[in-house]
């Protein structure tokens, strides 16, 4: 672009108007700045290769050069973070965060303390504020884990609970009951 005006200043800082409109300012120290032509529109490229930019509808972008990470901050509060080894995470106003990762695992995590990851085989994972975690398996299986008991729910009705003394009971859909001591002992057996 063709220079209209070439200002240097005191400090070392040079000043260039473009006939396009826009405004070029360099600083001693390496970092540049540009102003688009619309006033709004502004790019900082730093000394150590970061670049800021600040779009017309006061969307801010900053690239980390040396993390090769780049943070957007959207103007209704939304924080979108991209980072080199393909981990995106957003930030919203509300408090919620959702976590993409590399092999596209999902987990979100709520203002309430509540935790949810949803894999990529279509298994989820919910962590509730008491620590209890209940896990659906794309099978059709669920597994409700507690402080007391570890239990197991199949798609045919089947229920087996582990329980933290290590006794395990399994009830299935004829209701029939089984009861195992810790070591696997059958103490129990309602066969029907």
């Amino acid at each position: 672009e063709e220079i209209q005006r070439e200002t240097a200043y005191p400090d070392g800082k040079v000043e260039k108007v473009l006939k396009n409109g826009c405004h070029l300012i360099f600083f001693p120290n390496g970092t540049w700045k540009k102003v688009g032509s619309d006033g709004k529109t502004v790019t900082i490229t730093f000394f150590n290769g970061d670049v800021k930019q600040v779009m017309p509808d006061q969307t801010v972008i900053y690239y980390y050069a040396d993390a090769k990470t780049t943070h957007a901050t959207y103007s209704d509060g939304l924080e979108v973070l991209h980072f080199s080894n393909g981990q995106i995470e957003k930030h919203y106003p509300d408090g919620k965060k959702e976590i993409t990762f590399p092999d596209q695992t999902i987990k979100n995590l709520f203002t309430d303390g509540q935790e949810e990851s949803i894999f990529p085989d279509g298994t989820i994972v919910r962590i509730q504020r008491d620590g209890s975690k209940t896990i659906e398996f794309n099978n059709g299986q669920r597994e409700l884990h507690t402080s007391q008991f570890k239990r197991r729910e199949y798609p045919d009705g089947t229920v087996k609970t582990v329980y933290m003394n290590g006794q395990q009971e399994t009830k299935y859909v004829s209701g029939r009951v089984r009861v195992k001591d810790k070591d696997g002992n059958i103490i129990m057996d309602t066969k029907l």
